[in-house]
């Protein structure tokens, strides 16, 4: 590809992809945001993209010192050399000293005049490819009023297309937050932003606000800083990601539970489980994620609520080794931290299972968790919805677990989804002949017929066993049962 006439990478992980391939070359950029949002990594991300292409770059501070950007460049690793050049702008002597400084001149003009002469002498000497301006708040501050900076904008950008650079400036909103000037004069806004939520880790994320001739991904895409940079997780639109499939029906390992499900779970579709807390919604996901990988399949397991030392010992105790079915590569589980991380990164590691492990099985254990790893998000539903959306059309079966509020009577949900999903199985709790039982129903399959009958389940080391229909019992979906009669089933299944 020309480059004069192609995208210029931006070097971020997942910003090329909402920005449809990168950035136009020989345009201005502007990236604005507080301080600490990223954007001097960001930047410098750029240079160094650039420099891999063997293209020059150089990077013109004006409120940072050389030292320090340097360093800060040294603690993800990397090494502002050559093609890349840092350009320090400070005050020269003469203006800093009090009786240097004209009487009838205000020592600004001298600063601005000063200081965009510097710039472009950095430019003639330097001949990037590459420009980064940090930042715009000292140039707005030195014009002092917004006629004189957006003139001084604009003779920047006139000078920049002349040289054919591809610029960045840098923007930290700390002289005006208000001040709009420059983005009618970029071709391109990206606004950093972040968050700080009452418990957790601060959250960042981005937005393009504008880019000119050039279709992008909108709304808001969350980010990380880590060391060796700034990752981006674009926003997840199901619609762009489809494959073709066969929805064939998967047995389990159980004909009574294959006889509830009418034949087992499809495949390319999502099931939740949903009862109170212990009634086996844990276990019984992890089973189905086991028969996937008995079928040969790649299985993933995001764990919000257990720690996995203590789930892999319950699962031994069903006679499921997960650490064995692990270290083959067959199974995939991960330990996901809801307090630090962003839904989008969540949606990110999901999809990675999925395109990169081809990963068949997912089960996300549980939605409460989930909800709690974004307390302040209002649109749980819509991201459950694209995430579910993406996994049905690559032909991935999903199993998601939500655990209800109380034991038996009224239970509810903190979230329903099960107008999201195409089966949802029931759990419940039941008192019979002295004992504290288990119920099992089907009361939704999108994809097929399902047997209407409520069955007991038991766990035990040989996993979950189904006994036969319940027929007189009846308040046992409502969490509080009574038994009509002696169940015969209900018998033979205790003499089992």
């Amino acid at each position: 590809m020309d480059k004069k006439h192609g995208k210029a990478a931006t070097g971020v992980e997942g910003l090329d992809d909402i920005l449809a391939g990168g950035l136009q070359r020989g345009r201005v950029y502007l990236f604005e945001g507080s301080p600490g949002t990223g954007k001097t990594t960001i930047a410098t991300q750029f240079l160094l993209a650039g420099a891999a292409a063997g293209e020059k770059g150089l990077y013109i501070t004006l409120s940072e010192t050389e030292d320090e950007l340097r360093e800060s460049a040294a603690s993800h690793g990397w090494r502002l050399d050559d093609p890349v050049s840092v350009y320090e702008l400070i005050p020269p002597e003469s203006l800093l000293d009090e009786e240097q400084q004209q009487s009838l001149l205000y020592s600004s003009d001298l600063e601005l005049g000063e200081t965009t002469k510097r710039i472009f002498e950095a430019i003639e000497q330097h001949k990037p490819q590459r420009i980064v301006v940090d930042s715009l708040s000292e140039i707005r501050l030195l014009a002092q009023s917004s006629l004189r900076y957006r003139r001084q904008v604009l003779a920047l950008k006139h000078y920049f297309a002349r040289n054919g650079a591809t610029v960045v400036m840098l923007d930290d909103l700390t002289s005006d937050t208000h001040d709009k000037t420059v983005h009618s004069v970029a071709h391109g806004v990206i606004r950093l932003e972040e968050l700080a939520p009452d418990y957790g880790a601060d959250r960042r994320r981005l937005r393009v606000i504008k880019y000119r001739g050039q279709s992008f991904r909108g709304g808001y895409h969350d980010m990380v800083i880590k060391t060796g940079g700034v990752t981006v997780f674009p926003r997840l639109i199901s619609a762009e990601h489809k494959r073709e499939f066969s929805r064939d029906p998967l047995p389990s390992n159980s004909t009574e539970m294959n006889k509830l499900l009418g034949g087992g779970i499809e495949r390319g579709s999502s099931t939740l489980v949903l009862g109170p807390a212990g009634t086996g919604k844990s276990l019984m996901t992890l089973s189905f994620a086991v028969q996937a990988v008995d079928r040969g399949e790649t299985a993933a397991i995001f764990v919000f609520d257990e720690e996995l030392g203590l789930l892999f010992e319950r699962a031994k105790g069903l006679g499921l080794d997960l650490a064995a079915l692990q270290g083959t590569g067959s199974l995939i589980i991960e330990q996901v931290d809801a307090a630090e991380l962003a839904p989008g990164e969540f949606a990110q590691r999901v999809r990675t299972c999925v395109e990169q492990h081809s990963a068949r099985t997912v089960v996300i254990d549980s939605l409460n968790g989930y909800q709690a790893a974004m307390p302040e998000e209002k649109q749980l539903i819509l991201h459950m919805h694209e995430l579910l959306q993406f996994l049905n059309r690559q032909g991935a079966t999903t199993f998601l677990t939500v655990a209800q509020h109380g034991l038996v009577g009224d239970m509810r949900a903190p979230v329903d989804v099960t107008y999201l999903a195409d089966t949802v199985i029931l759990l419940r709790y039941f008192e019979a002949v002295g004992r504290v039982r288990r119920a099992i129903s089907v009361i939704k399959k999108r994809t097929s017929a399902h047997e209407d009958t409520i069955r007991e389940f038991r766990i035990g080391k040989g996993g979950i066993t189904l006994g036969p229909p319940l027929t007189n019992f009846q308040g046992v979906l409502r969490g509080v049962p009574e038994m009509i009669g002696v169940d015969e089933a209900l018998m033979d299944f205790e003499l089992a």
